[in-house]
């Protein structure tokens, strides 16, 4: 389709010659140089049609041509379009993919709105120079090519000065060194453009996700100051980039039309002495003047193609990341737990900084054990190397003698259920957030699990029911309703594992005791890792574990924890003076 359309522009040109000379003019055209036969040939048959009769099939292949340039032009955009919607489409889901790859803390070190920022923008950005970019390099350089054919065959049949042709050949360098150095600066400003567009996707992820805690503080002037100053400064960088951009064509466009000019000059006093077709300077002109517009817009060609490079290089970062957490080639499927899981020397350390070291104990199949400790001593890390959040930086964690790094990831995460302080919900149905994870599960059995997680009355208090949408993070619900739909979740998964991580540390009285009767329902035959800060929700631990700077330093039940007198007696004793 590009090189039909350019085709039909090199004809328009090469029509000027009979129109000018043979129907205004009156004159058959006249070669003076050399042409190919088949040119010739076509030259004497225009020059025995009368100019009037002429004129008239000049006019229906005028408008043939151009219907057809037309034609060509809507399927080339088209088609183009399509391409870079499915280039932009599969980058997207590559790159959704790779996310779903990456371990938990890459998220625990890069912000959820410069990844956002990523799909969004930086697709974006690529998109936009394949619809205008790619287009545009292959279309104007075709035209480019096809304008200068016609200016040489123009030169060569009507034996056109070679000074014509060198004044010609001046455009090229002119325009195309200072927009190679435009386009360097351009590339550079992108990159902070991306940066900054990453920082108002955080600021305005962060600020409506708290915006209670916002209106709580009554930070409304504080934040909207904040992002008018990321906004203002992401305007003043884009102004940079629209500053270049804008500054190529018009440049481009000048030395274009000075160029012509002289010709124009030179050209003008040739026809005046009858050295030279009038028809024939008027197409050299035309063809001259038609290389201004593809050198423009290949200007900007090159802007857009630095802005796309600065965001692929940014993609391809995510892309190239390699995930800490990998699969072993020779890993097993963990069909069943039956005897214990085993923490054997285990260290951890995070950005260089110890949070666990030399962990040692084991869990029999169908204890609870707890682990309690102060804030920060790394309870739940301990707890996140179980599903392989997290690796040991030595040491080795066992279910039934086999290291968990042996093990593959699918069926390790299969048989383990977590329950955390902060229940993740999604904006979807009641229905679809329980059976999440298990989406072939009759609906009968969805019932029994709320029942079991004393979900059930609730639920069918809301205004569908079970095909109630629950909002963002599932925000129309209370806490501890949100608290019972995530245990009713996790009692249909029915993992033989499960961490409850401080689950109840956030709730009122009343939906406490109603999570707490469901987790207790939920603990029936399973092995438990528990974390609490309450004491009083692990008086059913078959072995509490104390931590004190990430070292285990009491390991009991309570009875014999209480006896020594030690760490866990201290911080019994606080909470219940």
């Amino acid at each position: 389709m590009i090189l039909s359309s350019v085709f039909t522009s090199g004809v328009s040109i090469g029509m000027i010659i009979p129109l000018v000379d043979r129907v205004l003019g009156g004159k058959p055209i006249v070669i003076t140089g050399y042409i190919p036969d088949f040119l010739k040939a076509l030259i004497i048959r225009i020059n025995s049609i009368p100019p009037y009769r002429l004129l008239n099939y000049m006019i229906f292949w005028l408008i043939l041509v151009f219907m057809l340039k037309a034609l060509f032009t809507f399927f080339q955009s088209y088609f183009m379009n399509d391409a870079s919607q499915r280039v932009v489409r599969d980058i997207k889901e590559v790159l959704y993919s790779k996310f779903l790859t990456l371990p938990i803390n890459y998220f625990d070190t890069n912000r959820a709105g410069t990844l956002v920022s990523r799909i969004t923008y930086d697709a974006g950005v690529i998109q936009n120079s394949i619809t205008e970019g790619l287009t545009d390099l292959i279309y104007h350089s075709l035209q480019i090519l096809v304008c200068l054919c016609a200016i040489f065959i123009i030169k060569v049949a009507f034996s056109i000065s070679w000074f014509f042709l060198l004044v010609s050949l001046i455009i090229p360098p002119l325009v195309v060194l200072p927009i190679v150095k435009i386009g360097r600066k351009l590339r550079k400003i992108s990159r902070q453009s991306q940066e900054k567009m990453a920082d108002i996707n955080t600021m305005l992820y962060e600020t409506i996700t708290g915006m209670r805690i916002v209106k709580a503080f009554a930070m409304e002037d504080y934040e909207r100051n904040r992002f008018i100053q990321q906004n203002n400064q992401f305007y003043k960088i884009n102004m940079k980039s629209i500053k270049r951009m804008i500054a190529i064509g018009p440049f481009s466009e000048f030395i274009g039309i000075v160029t012509a000019v002289f010709i124009l000059w030179f050209g003008g006093k040739e026809v005046v002495l009858g050295r030279l077709s009038l028809g024939a300077f008027i197409a050299y002109l035309a063809a001259l003047l038609s290389l201004v517009r593809p050198f423009n817009r290949l200007s900007r060609v090159y802007g857009v193609n630095q802005q796309a490079l600065a965001a692929a290089t940014r993609i391809f970062v995510i892309l190239d990341t390699e995930p800490l957490i990998t699969q072993s080639k020779d890993a097993v499927e963990l069909s069943h737990f039956k005897e214990k899981i085993e923490f054997k020397d285990v260290s951890f350390n995070y950005d260089g900084q110890e949070v666990l070291k030399d962990i040692n104990f084991s869990v029999k199949a169908g204890d609870i054990i707890a682990v309690v400790g102060p804030s920060g001593v790394g309870k739940t890390t301990l707890v996140n190397l179980i599903p392989r959040f997290y690796d040991p930086l030595k040491g080795a964690i066992l279910i039934d003698g086999k290291d968990i790094r042996e093990i593959t990831l699918k069926s390790l995460r299969e048989r383990i259920g977590i329950v955390t302080q902060e229940t993740i919900l999604f904006n979807d149905t009641v229905f679809a957030n329980i059976t999440y994870g298990r989406l072939d599960i009759p609906r009968q059995a969805v019932f029994e699990a709320a029942k079991v997680a004393n979900a059930h009355d609730f639920i069918m208090r809301l205004p569908r029911q079970y095909d109630t949408i629950l909002g963002e993070r599932g925000f129309k619900i209370s806490g501890g309703e949100r608290q019972r739909v995530a245990i009713a979740r996790a009692v249909l998964k029915n993992p033989p594992i499960l961490i409850l991580d401080e689950a109840t540390s956030q709730l009122d009285s009343e939906s406490e005791l109603l999570v707490q009767q469901a987790i207790e329902n939920l603990m029936r035959g399973r092995t438990v890792f528990l974390i609490a800060h309450r004491l009083s929700t692990i008086r059913h631990a078959s072995k509490i574990v104390v931590l004190e700077n990430g070292r285990i330093v009491e390991m009991g039940t309570q009875d014999e924890l209480l006896e020594k007198n030690g760490a866990y007696k201290r911080y019994y004793a606080m909470q219940f003076r």
